[in-house]
């Protein structure tokens, strides 16, 4: 069903383990409110970019459920389940993946026109909208070729806009980028939060994390180890694996 909810997503024990025996997620059990910007944090392997994977079914699960803007998926979804989130929960990767042979513009319309059916005038005025937000209107005609990372990525986030998604994740979005290119797809994601979207981020940009996340969790080996406030998980940490962490990356 797709009732009205105050939960956006909802993770009960879920597990997933890969075929080298490595157990990803270990019995995670989370929830994500509408409106809510939730940033993942831990180290390599630590199993954040597993569990924001498996919130649209780009990652199966072994056992536990998700239920996700009211629809529920488990080790048994349905392809045409999965197909249903995807409409509704956009997603941003740590690599472009824009196509090269297309306009920056026509990257932008293409799922709304086949997807949704959009008649092609609302799907480009839509996309020149998105791009204006991004502040990259003036590159609408070029391609992903002649634009920078920070640019990229930026055409990524409008393009997962198009979809008119009711949450977007984000999979260490800035991790491609040069320096100097972070600062501009941050922008664009605190944009985002202030409109609203509800947002699950995995990324180790700590002042994206202290300013814009309503919540921070820290993931090691699969589990979830500490979640709280920003304020509280950088100034007064509960777990000593946290603030390990914590030191080594600040």
């Amino acid at each position: 069903m797709n009732q009205s909810i105050s939960t956006a997503i909802t993770a009960h024990a879920i597990t997933k383990t890969y075929a080298n025996a490595h157990r990803a997620l270990d019995g995670v059990s989370l929830e994500v409110s509408q409106g809510e910007v939730l940033v993942l944090m831990g180290p390599s392997g630590s199993g954040k970019s597993t569990l924001i994977r498996t919130f649209n079914g780009l990652e199966s699960l072994d056992s536990g459920h998700l239920d996700v803007l009211g629809l529920r998926l488990d080790a048994e979804a349905d392809p045409r389940q999965i197909q249903r989130i995807r409409k509704r929960v956009g997603m941003v990767f740590q690599q472009f993946n824009l196509f090269p042979h297309l306009s920056i513009l026509d990257n932008i319309t293409l799922a709304p026109m086949r997807v949704q059916r959009q008649p092609a005038a609302t799907a480009r005025e839509h996309a020149m909208l998105l791009l204006e937000q991004m502040g990259i209107a003036e590159q609408a005609e070029k391609y992903p070729a002649q634009l920078s990372g920070g640019q990229q990525q930026r055409v990524a986030i409008a393009r997962a806009l198009a979809l008119k998604p009711e949450v977007m994740l984000f999979d260490e979005p800035t991790s491609a980028l040069d320096p100097e290119r972070v600062k501009e797809v941050l922008d664009a994601m605190r944009s985002l939060a202030d409109q609203g979207m509800t947002m699950v981020v995995v990324t180790h940009e700590l002042s994206f994390a202290r300013e814009v996340a309503d919540r921070v969790m820290f993931m090691d080996a699969g589990r979830i180890v500490e979640s709280s406030d920003p304020t509280t998980f950088f100034t007064q940490a509960k777990e000593e694996r946290t603030r390990r962490f914590l030191r080594q990356i600040d």
